[in-house]
């Protein structure tokens, strides 16, 4: 997607991709953001998107094809060719992407301990779309999704915060804004109130997945 992130989004340069170095970065609500010729870049954006469950706007035209449609979703069923897919998709804006090889098998190395899941949308068996983030003490960071058929990457994203709604859930990290995100109801806020909400989730400790 298309992004503006500023300098003051940086909060850290250099460190590593170890699994206990992402999960800390997350808890304080930090994630990393690879930029070629550069150390490894972390940001905390000073304004925050997010979706919060109860503004979630979904078109009727979407609800009509949510409901009739043969694509079939699923959750941790091939973490790593969700992240592979997000990683090869071209977008508007971007020259390469950030999801570099390094932090593919940072994210799958989340994954196989329990921290980094995906939704796959499938038709006759074949990965159309998809999403991946990370769960760290009950909240959720969408981190990238992809599509190869119009809806699928959308779909992918609601199955998700079906499931995350169920499991006692009321918002989801998005990071950052993207006129794709606006139209499903996200918005900013304050990197201040983010942190406090990040904290306030935390204590919850909901149990998002397993």
């Amino acid at each position: 997607m298309e992004v503006s992130i500023e300098p003051d989004d940086i909060v850290a340069v250099g460190g590593d991709l170890e699994p206990a170095s992402l999960l800390d970065a997350y808890r304080r609500g930090v994630f990393p953001w690879p930029v070629a010729g550069l150390p490894l870049l972390w940001f905390s954006p000073r304004e925050r998107a997010i979706i919060e469950f109860e503004r979630l706007h979904l078109s009727r035209r979407f609800q009509r094809y949510a409901q009739r449609t043969e694509l079939r979703c699923t959750i941790d069923a091939d973490f790593h060719a969700v992240i592979s897919a997000c990683a090869d998709m071209p977008r508007p804006g971007q020259d390469g992407t950030w999801i570099t090889p390094d932090m593919l098998m940072a994210y799958v190395r989340l994954h196989r301990l329990g921290h980094a899941h995906s939704v796959e949308v499938w038709r006759d068996g074949v990965l159309v779309g998809g999403i991946y983030g990370v769960d760290v003490d009950g909240t959720f960071a969408a981190e990238s999704m992809f599509r190869r058929e119009s809806h699928a990457s959308r779909l992918a994203l609601i199955h998700l915060i079906e499931h995350l709604r169920h499991r006692g859930a009321t918002w989801l990290d998005v990071q950052v804004l993207s006129p794709h995100l606006v139209q499903l109801g996200a918005r900013t806020i304050p990197r201040a109130e983010f942190l406090r909400r990040l904290r306030a989730t935390r204590r919850v400790g909901l149990r998002l997945f397993g």
